[in-house]
């Protein structure tokens, strides 16, 4: 694990200690929203800073306009961070989103340790949650995915290298994940980032596209143009979480639109 991703888990780690455990049914209200998925779609992320990139948030579009943007151009699902030390990010934030766009499931993107953090993500109205396979033992990552189905949400097992996509890929051998992953509830992602230099090495998606199971896998940070959708489609994936692009796009509506559109070609080619 790298530096960055311990000094991410033992803060997450804090902040899951710090939430009250004891949940009632009526805290689980707020509607799960489920995935619907074309061809190639779209998770179009909200984050106020990035740490490779700076400060993302602009001061002409609030998160509302931002979602409403990504839903307006199609995305599958809207991402939102909620680490707060190096994103900025804020469980409110997710809640503002979810209100934002009823008719779009909602992901809460963080560095989650624990299953009491998928508990408070469904809480704040999330349909879907992030989970890291670098971060998480077996036992962990069972005990996550199994909180997260009890909810009915979606999840995006994001993986870092072969070893992780390895691990990640046996849970093919269950016949309830292997069940839900063919119905993409639960999706397969491969981060182009590296977390020790926080550099981009967008030779990893295609390095490791032999290794993909059978299954809706996820291309992860670097993608900024519609064209470089088209290229990981042609890879094997059939979706593509962008952020940074976005957040910084003038139009973000006609972008995540370009970028379904590419994918959906390069899927056909």
């Amino acid at each position: 694990m790298s530096d960055f991703l311990q000094t991410m888990a033992a803060s997450s780690a804090e902040r899951a200690a710090a939430v009250a455990s004891k949940f009632v049914s009526t805290d689980f209200d707020k509607p799960v929203v489920p995935l619907r998925l074309g061809d190639f779609d779209v998770i179009a992320e909200i984050k106020d800073r990035s740490p490779a990139e700076g400060a993302l948030k602009t001061k002409t579009r609030s998160r509302v306009d931002q979602a409403t943007s990504y839903a307006a151009g199609g995305a599958a699902a809207i991402s939102v961070l909620t680490e707060p030390s190096r994103f900025d990010g804020k469980l409110a934030h997710l809640e503002e989103v979810v209100a934002a766009v009823p008719g779009t499931p909602v992901m809460r993107k963080d560095f989650l340790v624990a299953p009491v953090q998928v508990d408070e993500a469904r809480k704040a109205g999330a349909s879907g949650v992030l989970l890291i396979a670098a971060l998480l033992s077996d036992k962990k990552l069972r005990e996550m995915l199994d909180v997260a189905w009890q909810h009915g949400m979606f999840v995006l097992l994001e993986s870092f290298d072969e070893n992780d996509l390895a691990r990640s890929s046996k849970l093919m051998e269950n016949a309830d994940d292997c069940e839900r992953a063919g119905s993409g509830q639960l999706l397969f992602g491969v981060n182009t980032r590296n977390l020790r230099t926080l550099e981009v090495d967008n030779g990893r998606l295609r390095k490791l596209a032999a290794r993909l199971p059978t299954a809706r896998c996820v291309a992860e940070s670097g993608l900024r143009v519609a064209e470089d959708a088209a290229k990981v489609a042609g890879y094997g994936y059939r979706l593509a979480l962008v952020g940074t692009a976005l957040m910084r796009s003038d139009d973000p509506a006609a972008l995540v639109a370009a970028m379904r559109d590419a994918g959906s070609a390069g899927v056909a080619a």
